[in-house]
């Protein structure tokens, strides 16, 4: 599988290539000699220079993997609102964040979460076509030289198609994805957080002592901003700006001209996922492992900010060893006296081992009961587990039975500890984001001397590069 686009969960699939006027999914008929028989013809019709052009090569490159389920779609608007009201969306998308994570979580919160990871059928082409030539202003024959009436992916709130633009700045044509969001999604959205009493009590499952208040505000911000599409494109140029010219980080680039509040469009990029990934070799799992942590706390620690969602399906790899990141809807900014806990915590924990100041920094923090009746040392115990990858100057393996201890740890009620222990708002996402990472990680059993890796990512360690693409990083950070 060669390709993927900027959607975080949900099923993929392709269709042929359609030129750009409103052809119904019948039109295009479903088997692949019809498919590839129209392809031809599109070839034919818009030029002799199809096969030449790069744009149109990666456009059509794409194989069937998996047809999305078309008998279920959204006809209308308010069948949108209907079914994702039924669905109740919000809470559907906590349900997708936390679904890698089931293999750890405890039976009743693994229950209850598993009946909100249902993933919405895809819009018709009808109501996905009129809802990108409202949003943009023309009709789709004067937006597109071509554009695939089926969609790539769909998820929780909207679907991806292939087109094809003549690019603003260059004048060539350029294969793009282009984001639809689900007319009406997001007042449903907005609608479903306003009565967050089942997400609190979902997550106070996990914790005897937890005041949900805190947590549930803060998912409420972050997936109110989610539905908001500008946002997500400034949150992805904010990204491809920093890491400009970085040796291994991919970020696709954002065609503003192209997009608006409620549909994305960004270059479509060539590449493999997950799961071809999971079939390559152990050294090349190493590699992907490494580069996807380097990102996580390149971009924590000296970004300041990262995308909350480190899930399978935003990666896309490369036989050259680079790694494009995908989806930058649920982006969290870190403030400086936020980035200093996270750092003094993990100073602390790791590589001073003082669990007396470790004590003081947690309970400053308002993640531990000032005071509470446990003893420090046991204080201590309870949260290293989380930096036992960094704690040690050695060769480490991940692995998935350390993800699912880790999360089993996290929402383990029998420890004392957790009777006095809540998760304040700076840390709400970074909690996902360690889970998730611990899960991606320990699925690839990917290896290396962590301890050295994160040393160079720490501020207050600073280290030099240990490896080769710290090597790569460090002359990418001499020449910025």
């Amino acid at each position: 599988m060669k390709w993927r686009i900027p959607l975080a969960v949900g099923a993929l699939g392709t269709a042929a290539v359609a030129v750009s006027r409103r052809l119904d999914a019948s039109e295009l008929g479903r088997s692949w000699a019809g498919r590839n028989v129209r392809l031809a013809r599109l070839g034919a019709k818009v030029g002799g220079a199809y096969a030449s052009t790069a744009a149109r090569k990666t456009f059509a490159s794409t194989e069937r993997r998996e047809e999305l389920d078309r008998k279920r779609e959204f006809k209308t608007a308010q069948q949108v609102a209907d079914e994702l009201g039924q669905m109740k969306g919000a809470l559907m998308k906590l349900g997708q964040m936390a679904s890698y994570l089931d293999d750890g979580l405890p039976e009743p919160l693994r229950m209850a979460l598993a009946q909100l990871q249902s993933n919405a059928p895809p819009m018709s082409t009808n109501l996905a076509i009129t809802t990108v030539e409202a949003e943009l202003g023309k009709p789709l024959a004067e937006l597109f030289v071509a554009f695939d009436p089926e969609p790539i992916a769909a998820a929780s709130i909207g679907q991806v198609h292939r087109a094809i633009i003549t690019d603003p700045k260059s004048g060539l044509e350029r294969a793009v994805a282009v984001k639809v969001q689900y007319p009406g999604i997001g007042q449903a959205i907005v609608s479903d957080l306003k009565n967050a009493n089942l997400l609190g009590a979902i997550l106070k499952q996990g914790f005897g002592g937890l005041d949900p208040t805190e947590m549930v505000d803060e998912i409420k911000v972050r997936l109110a901003e989610e539905v908001d599409y500008e946002l997500e494109a400034r949150h992805q140029q904010m990204f491809a700006q920093y890491y400009a010219g970085h040796p291994f980080f991919r970020i696709p680039a954002i065609i503003p001209e192209f997009s608006t509040k409620r549909v994305l469009t960004s270059e479509l990029v060539d590449g493999f996922g997950w799961s071809e990934l999971l079939q390559r070799s152990q050294a090349e799992r190493d590699h992907a492992g490494e580069v996807i942590f380097r990102f996580v706390f390149r971009s924590l620690y000296r970004m300041g900010a990262f995308n909350g969602d480190p899930h399978p399906g935003n990666y896309l790899f490369h036989d050259d060893g680079t790694v494009t990141f995908l989806d930058f809807g649920l982006v969290k900014h870190f403030t400086p006296d936020e980035l200093d806990t996270f750092a003094s915590m993990v100073e602390a924990a790791a590589v001073k081992k003082d669990a007396a100041e470790f004590r003081r920094i947690v309970e400053t923090a308002g993640m531990l009961q000032p005071g509470a009746p446990v003893d420090t040392d046991e204080v201590g115990k309870y949260f290293s587990l989380f930096y036992d990858t960094v704690a040690h100057d050695e060769v480490m393996t991940w692995t998935r039975d350390y993800a699912n201890k880790i999360v089993r740890h996290t929402f383990d009620r029998a420890s004392p500890i957790s009777q006095y222990a809540t998760v304040p708002r700076a840390f709400v996402f970074i909690q996902r984001i360690n889970l998730g990472l611990y899960a991606l990680l320990g699925e690839l059993n990917a290896s290396g001397n962590y301890r050295r890796i994160a040393s160079e990512l720490w501020p207050f360690v600073d280290a030099r590069p240990d490896s080769p693409l710290g090597e790569a990083e460090a002359a990418w950070l001499a020449g910025r």
